[in-house]
């Protein structure tokens, strides 16, 4: 059973499949939603987003790992490349990638005691 939240990414998600347009703008497509929604969109994302040209913006660098080309604003594009070259840079990207990464990992048990 699919938990509540997500029902309008669902939604534009199907509304995105039945219409078949070569051109997609997502944006923040996983925000606000619990981990298991969370996954259940991005593999329907994953199924979209084949053989068309997307724009997506987001946040959480995770969503976008995998993309081609990612593009870094800050005051106009600031950094551009696939994640590993951007990773490779040790810019802005990589430090938000490893603030992001910090914060997954951090949990208050390891903060007391």
């Amino acid at each position: 059973m699919i938990q509540p939240g997500g029902e309008k990414q669902r939604i534009s998600i199907a509304r995105a499949m039945l219409k078949d347009a070569p051109l997609l703008l997502l944006d923040e497509p996983t925000a606000r939603l619990d981990a298991r929604n969370e996954v259940l969109i991005q593999r329907a994302i994953g199924q979209l987003v084949k053989g068309r040209t997307v724009v997506m913006i987001a946040h959480r660098l995770e969503i976008i790992q995998r993309v081609h080309q990612i593009l870094v604003v800050k005051g106009g594009i600031h950094e551009k490349g696939a994640h590993e070259e951007l990773m490779g840079k040790k810019g802005l990207y990589h430090r938000l990638w490893t603030l992001q990464n910090k914060a997954v990992d951090w949990n208050i048990e390891s903060q007391v005691g």
